[in-house]
């Protein structure tokens, strides 16, 4: 068993909490956690906060008690650390999470209200019509399957100028890059000695950020890496992509627009 749970000194809404955590691996977590009683909604990317009076039905079920510091250091040293910046909510963490990146990777997917950092390699859109609730998705020459148009930004262009470039070339629409708003990104880690083109060793960050438009205007790739642009319902949508992992950001921009 590796499963731990640090003292409870953590204050939020009215009470305290502690962190329960593997040093092994985010599935032995998540196999406790239902064991326990611990609902998903309490887990943080990379621990489940758990209130007090709960903490000896944790002991009892087998976490071992330990301090806060132990905890983050052997999350540290596991490499199950999720980091994040405050505000941010991690929504998974997935082993090779883009199939058709066909590199070793781990992928993060975090819904964060910030600015892109300066950092980040790449944009997807979220394209949509609160009032008909519909979405643009495409489809790529180079990878299966449906997902909101984006790509990587070309040198001197910002993270937002790239988005609405690869916008207008995917799907035709026309974009000012201030009408997007943040939704949050997707931290993908290639391992160590595996990055190859612009996928480089380490952290790869892919914004995903939200355009609401008025009107329905319709849609159609201007280049030939991409086939195939189209308007979907959220049904439709999810149909299509809802088995992604980064179909959790879509769903939560969906959520709060409805």
């Amino acid at each position: 068993m590796t499963i731990w749970v640090d003292v409870p000194i953590w204050p939020a809404h009215g009470r305290h909490w502690c962190h329960v955590i593997s040093d092994e691996s985010l599935m032995e977590l998540h196999d406790f956690a239902r064991r326990a009683g611990i609902p998903l909604r309490s887990f943080e990317g990379d621990h489940y906060d758990l209130p007090e009076e709960r903490r000896p039905e944790a002991v009892a079920a087998g976490a071992r008690p330990t301090t806060g510091q132990d905890v983050a250091r052997r999350l540290r040293d596991s490499g199950l650390r999720f980091p994040k910046r405050r505000g941010e909510r991690p929504l998974g963490r997935f082993a090779d999470g883009l199939g058709w990146l066909g590199l070793p990777h781990t992928l993060d997917v975090v819904a964060s209200p910030h600015e892109p950092p300066t950092s980040t390699s790449a944009a997807v859109v979220i394209v949509s019509t609160p009032a008909r609730g519909e979405i643009v998705l495409v489809r790529s020459a180079g990878r299966d399957g449906w997902a909101p148009p984006g790509g990587k930004r070309d040198a001197g262009e910002s993270v937002r100028e790239g988005a609405v470039r690869e916008v207008a070339e995917e799907t035709g629409l026309r974009l000012a890059p201030e009408v997007l708003t943040p939704v949050g990104y997707e931290r993908i880690v290639v391992q160590h000695g595996h990055g190859t083109g612009s996928w480089r060793d380490g952290v790869n960050l892919l914004a995903v950020l939200a355009a609401p438009v008025a009107a329905r205007h319709a849609v159609a790739p201007l280049l030939d890496d991409v086939l195939e642009a189209r308007w979907a319902t959220r049904r439709e949508a999810e149909r299509l992509a809802g088995h992604e992992p980064w179909w959790a950001l879509v769903d939560l921009w969906w959520g709060h627009h409805r």
